[in-house]
């Protein structure tokens, strides 16, 4: 089985996945949770290994794409390696990193992946420390990601993102009436994507709220859904 949620911060929205797996028993390594971008428990060198040990300790294998608040500086570390089609970090063999813009085939469905967003908090972070420049997706990802859609007929069964398409900002509930949200570079690129893409359902987190924009678009904070639901 596959399932999606939200952002997890490390510890800081971690118990989201021991109360899934409490209701599911069943689970066990060979079921993946697909983490929509900051996960991160690749955040302090000194304390790598205990940081993962709560991850590691989860009945099922644990995927993320990348978000703002990740430590790109020791995600960047690991060697790149190609697994169920598409670059991976391997951090652990159950707490992978799906790498930006690549098309990955899991359990008989392809999923597009593409992390990445811009920190509205930077100006309060030390780059190098709490911030990385990296957190925005490059010109090169996003032809890496054209390249690796095409051999699919830029068609795939689910998108994974951190954050979403410029158009997806105008739908409830990311659109309240008195809120704008802002756009950034990687909305743009994110929106060409929905142009050119045929896709069954995309999946983002990153603005901590739970909700369908539309039959085919659902953010995610502390729900965990099955995917392709």
């Amino acid at each position: 089985m596959i399932y999606v949620t939200g952002d997890t911060h490390g510890e800081h929205d971690f118990e989201k996945l021991v109360a899934f797996a409490e209701r599911r028993p069943q689970l066990t390594k060979e079921d993946y949770v697909i983490i929509a971008g900051d996960f991160g428990g690749v955040w302090r060198r000194e304390s790598l290994a205990e940081d993962l040990l709560p991850y590691e300790s989860l009945p099922f294998s644990v995927l993320f794409v990348d978000g703002n608040h990740e430590n790109f500086d020791l995600l960047g570390a690991y060697p790149v390696t190609m697994w169920h089609g598409g670059k991976v970090h391997i951090i652990k063999p159950d707490i992978i990193h799906l790498m930006r813009g690549q098309v990955f085939e899991l359990d008989g469905r392809t999923i597009f992946t593409f992390g990445g967003a811009t920190s509205i908090d930077r100006h309060m972070r030390r780059e190098g420390v709490s911030w990385w420049k990296e957190e925005a997706p490059t010109f090169a990802e996003l032809d890496e990601g054209i390249a690796n859609l095409r051999r699919y007929g830029n068609k795939v069964d689910c998108v994974i993102t951190h954050s979403c398409g410029e158009r997806a900002l105008m739908y409830p509930p990311l659109r309240t009436r008195d809120v704008r949200m802002e756009v950034y570079p990687e909305n743009r690129m994110l929106s060409y994507f929905e142009d050119v893409l045929e896709f069954g359902h995309w999946y983002f987190g990153h603005y901590h709220l739970d909700g369908r924009l539309n039959d085919r678009m659902t953010v995610l904070y502390n729900e965990i859904v099955l995917l392709g639901e």
